[in-house]
Formats: C-alpha cells, structure tokens, sequence
C-alpha cells in the first residue's frame, strides 16, 4: 500500500492497518518549509525532508520513530529520569540498528538496567504520541506501507483507534495557538524576566528560567517534563501573547548537530570516506571536492570489487549509487548491513532518480540518507560533515 497524502489521509491509513491487523512498517514522508510547514512545491535548494517510521503488530503500533536516525529525542527523554548522560556509555544495538536504532539503544538501556521496563514503556508511548501528532497534522506528504516481520523485542503495544482520537483533539487545540505558536520546535526564549517572576510561582518560573534559553524547544521541555506538547504550550501561550516570552525559529539542521551525535564520528584526524559509482567522472568529482575540503576520499568504480575494498578500508562514510551493473547499490548497502563491522557506518545513496519508492527501498535495505544527482559542491559537503563532522583543512 502507498500513495499521497491528498489521496488518503494518515488517519485512514491507520484505520486500515488496524482494521486488517496487519504487521510492518508505515514510511511516511514529507518537505517542508524552514518554518515546518508541508509543501510540494518548494524548491529542491531550500526544501527539507522530513520522514517518520511506525511499526506495527496485529494492527497495534509497537514503536514509531523519526526517520533522522538520531539519538537525540532518546536523551531528551531519558533527562526526566537524570540517567541521559548514561546514553554516551551504551553499546552498539544488535537488534533494530537499520532502520530503528533507537530502538536499539532503548532494549541495550534495560538490559543493562538503566532504564526500568515501566519507564521504558513510558518512552515508548511518549516517542508514539510525538510521532502521531506530527503525522496527524500533515496535510501533503508520500507513504507506502511495507508487511514486514514485527520489530522484535517488543516492550509494549498501543491500540490506534483511542490514540488517534486523543491526539486528533489536540491537534485542534493546537491550532488554537496560531500564529503566536507555529511550530513544537520554535525555541521560547524570556524577553522580560521581571514580569515573568511576578506573574509565576517560584518554582514555575525556575523550572521555565532554566529551560526557555532560546535553543531549547517546546518539543524538548515536552521530553524533559514528561508532558505532551499541548500542555507545554497551553503554560506558555499567556507569555507569548504578552511579548514576555519570545519564540526563536528552530536551528537549522546542519547547524544542530548534537554532542551525540559527534560520538559517533570515528575518532581519526582525517576522516575517510569510499564513493562507490560506476561513473568515473562522478567518482572524480566527488574525490575533487572531498579532498579539497581535509577528507581523504577513495574511489571505487568496480561494483564487484566494492564489498573486499571497503572491508580492508574500514571508511568512516559510505557513498553508493544506485543503479550499477552486475551489483546494483541496494544489494551493497544490504550485504554491508549484515556485517556488525558496518551496523553504525552512515551510507548515502547516489541516485539520479528522486522517486519516493527509491527512497523507501533505499532506507529499507538500511541506507541512512540519500543524495540527488547532479549535486552542488556545498550540497556533498554538507551531507558528509553531518555525518562525520568537519575536514581536516
């Protein structure tokens, strides 16, 4: 199943899962505007991709995720219960590290005992309830839904019809806050901290001092205090409308890269990146601007050869293109996910082609992104310091 979302809406996608209590995963997709408002019609310059990932057992949703592949809201989440800087000492997830590393990270939290089951679940259902109310409020947007095997451990599963209606409600309270609130990610920073002491108790108004700091979103402060995000936004609406509390675009997305996610840059002076790609000149270009740039590049235009090349160079980025003979990239990056030598390693797809389906197949045989060819200079550069962090210039 898969279409667009003027054609059928999330809700009644949903419904059919539920209904036909079917196992797998929904893969939804969207572009959005800087300030998070879906739009097909941007240009492919400016325009953002957002993506998200529920799965489902007999109709019940077992998890759901954003499709960034980050740490990021799993530590947020782990700050209510003060064991976030616990995160930096986990081990690489065996389970659910393709598409669901989270997920991953979450089952290694208990196992390990640092996360009780009871707050796991809690997790869970706080990562579900954020997932839907960003999915439920779309209004443009691709989907295919994929029956896959169920996404195993399972820690808890959620029934949809009563979730859908809870969160439906809120969204409706939500728009209530327009246009003083736009966005859960828009950053709340104080503008008249005397008024704001006054009106508030002691301990709201710390509790709103130390977080309001003009990085931190009402996404986040969502996370930390363990409450949806109407509720955040229903405290801090007041303020808002009086100019007490100002609201600050959310960083962009190349600028926002969490300490996290820097642990996961392999620890070398010059980080090293294979492109894969039958095409000489693309792999000459991409060689070009990487190395000009502090980052040691290697090229492989051999499909057949890639797999024993890239094991003996252990890169620390993987650039793949789609369609090549006798080996295409979707069979790489598969039979790279099977190693645990490549389990965390990000791999880009290279495609001319900027289907959805492409894009779905790309991420379900484990690619962490993908890049449109033609690409500009600033557009490869950008892609590969997200993943491994700056040049050595």
């Amino acid at each position: 199943m898969h279409g667009n979302l003027n054609e059928i809406d999330i809700r009644s996608i949903l419904q059919l899962i539920e209904l036909g209590q079917r196992t797998g995963e929904l893969f939804v997709e969207t572009y959005t505007s800087r300030f998070g408002s879906a739009s097909s019609e941007l240009s492919s310059r400016t325009q953002r991709v957002q993506s998200w990932l529920v799965f489902f057992l007999n109709g019940q949703i077992a998890y759901a995720a954003n499709g960034d592949g980050s740490l990021v809201r799993l530590r947020d989440h782990m700050h209510r219960y003060q064991v976030e800087a616990d995160l930096y000492k986990a081990e690489s997830p065996a389970i659910a590290s393709t598409n669901a590393p989270e997920y991953g990270y979450l089952w290694n939290l208990l196992k390990n005992r640092i996360l009780t089951p009871a707050q796991g679940r809690s997790i869970i259902q706080s990562m579900v309830h954020e997932t839907l109310f960003d999915l439920l409020s779309l209004r443009q947007g691709s989907f295919i839904f994929e029956i896959d095997p169920a996404l195993a451990p399972q820690l808890i599963t959620l029934e949809i019809a009563p979730l859908v209606t809870k969160i439906v409600r809120q969204i409706q309270e939500w728009k209530q806050f327009h246009p003083h609130i736009r966005s859960p990610d828009q950053c709340p920073a104080l503008s008249e901290t005397e008024q704001l002491r006054s009106a508030l108790s002691e301990n709201a108004f710390n509790t709103l001092y130390r977080r309001a700091n003009g990085t931190t979103s009402l996404r986040q402060m969502a996370r930390h205090l363990n409450r949806d995000i109407l509720t955040v936004a229903k405290a801090i609406y007041p303020y808002v409308q009086k100019g007490w509390v100002q609201l600050l675009p959310a960083p962009s997305e190349e600028s926002s890269i969490s300490k996290l996610e820097f642990r996961f840059w392999p620890k070398v002076k010059i980080p090293h990146v294979v492109c894969i790609d039958d095409g000489i000149t693309v792999c000459e270009v991409v060689e070009g601007i990487l190395n000009q740039h502090g980052y040691k590049a290697t090229a492989i235009v051999e499909p057949l050869e890639a797999l024993s090349k890239v094991f003996k160079l252990k890169p620390d980025l993987i650039l793949c293109d789609i369609e090549m003979p006798e080996l295409n990239g979707y069979e790489i990056c598969a039979m790279l996910r099977t190693s645990t030598v490549f389990r965390q390693v990000p791999i880009v797809m290279l495609t001319s082609r900027d289907g959805f389906i492409d894009r779905v197949k790309a991420r379900m045989v484990g690619a962490t992104d993908y890049l449109t060819k033609p690409f500009i200079d600033n557009e490869l550069l950008m892609l590969v310091e997200k993943y491994v962090g700056p040049g050595s210039e």
